[in-house]
């Protein structure tokens, strides 16, 4: 049985975050000198040979078979999606907007999982929480920009990149929660994600002509970073905290993701913030905290009633 979320638990959630939400703004801030595509493509096989490797010698997982051609491919075509509406989304957007629509992706698996899975239907309570984060959506599109100004068309393009990022990654726990690959070891089911990304994601920046590397040492630096520290040890991480601990609890405490991304955003690319934005980010964290919030609550008040 998986417990309740204590201390040290808590203090590497809060370090997972950090690093989780720096992700963004290390792809930006190298984007002149690798382009963002490229950074994917690579940091992801990279950490797809690291997590094979630890799998096969380390862990020594046993990997469920004939689950490579159906679900390994679906999760590794969404996973690809996901990091390719990234990389072109940061072309246009700043790493605050982006990493915050990103975070929409509970709304979506929400919504995925209401359809799919009989238990899973949202209550009242969640389709309300739902409701706020799609108006903190729609404030953050419409609202000003930057000081005295619209959002540029450009701008938007982005923006919404984030957002269909958020629904492909939030797709992508519907998928594996409808399929056999729910009872795989997490790093058969990373691996075919990471696979997935490097094997499309690299002849995709060869034929668009995104294939620009100046070996610069922070272009080099947050390549290492995004493939070892966020691609390899915090996902793995994060799988393994979720076979220990309550999902939901967890879950919660993955909101402070956002918070850290917008924040560094800031201060290491004096990204600007505009209220309209800020407004529209806490809708969205609210409504997502009560849709994740109240599925713990209801879990709870099911495991005591049946007690």
């Amino acid at each position: 049985m998986r417990r309740p979320v204590d201390a040290p638990a808590s203090a590497a959630m809060v370090v997972i975050c950090l690093f989780w939400g720096l992700q963004q703004v290390a792809i930006k801030a190298v984007a002149n000198d690798v382009s963002p595509i490229l950074q994917a493509a690579l940091r992801s096989g990279v950490a797809a040979v690291l997590v094979w490797l630890f799998s096969r010698f380390v862990a020594q997982d046993k990997w469920l078979s004939g689950v490579a051609r159906g679900p390994g491919l679906v999760v590794g075509a969404l996973f690809c999606v996901e990091f390719l509406l990234i990389a072109e989304g940061l072309r246009w957007t700043t790493a605050s907007h982006m990493v915050m629509f990103l975070y929409t992706a509970p709304m979506f698996a929400a919504l995925g999982l209401h359809l799919r899975i009989p238990e899973e239907r949202l209550t009242r309570t969640q389709w309300m929480g739902i409701g706020l984060a799609f108006a903190g959506i729609v404030v953050t599109f419409f609202g000003p920009m930057n000081a005295g100004a619209s959002a540029s068309r450009g701008q938007l393009v982005g923006d919404l990149m984030g957002v269909c990022g958020g629904a492909a990654w939030g797709l992508t726990t519907v998928a594996i929660r409808v399929s056999r690959l729910s009872e795989a070891p997490a790093a058969q089911t990373l691996f075919y994600q990471l696979l997935g990304a490097f094997l499309v994601l690299l002849p995709l920046a060869a034929m668009t002509g995104q294939l620009h590397f100046h070996g610069t040492a922070l272009g080099w630096a947050s390549l290492g970073y995004q493939a070892i520290i966020v691609s390899f040890i915090s996902y793995l991480v994060w799988f393994w905290m979720l076979t220990r601990y309550q999902a939901a609890q967890l879950g919660a405490l993955s909101f402070m993701t956002p918070l850290f991304g917008v924040a560094m955003g800031a201060l290491l690319l004096d990204e600007h913030l505009a209220p309209s934005f800020l407004a529209g980010a806490a809708l969205v964290l609210t409504g997502l905290l009560v849709v994740n919030s109240h599925a713990r609550l209801r879990r709870v008040g099911y495991r005591s009633s049946s007690a």
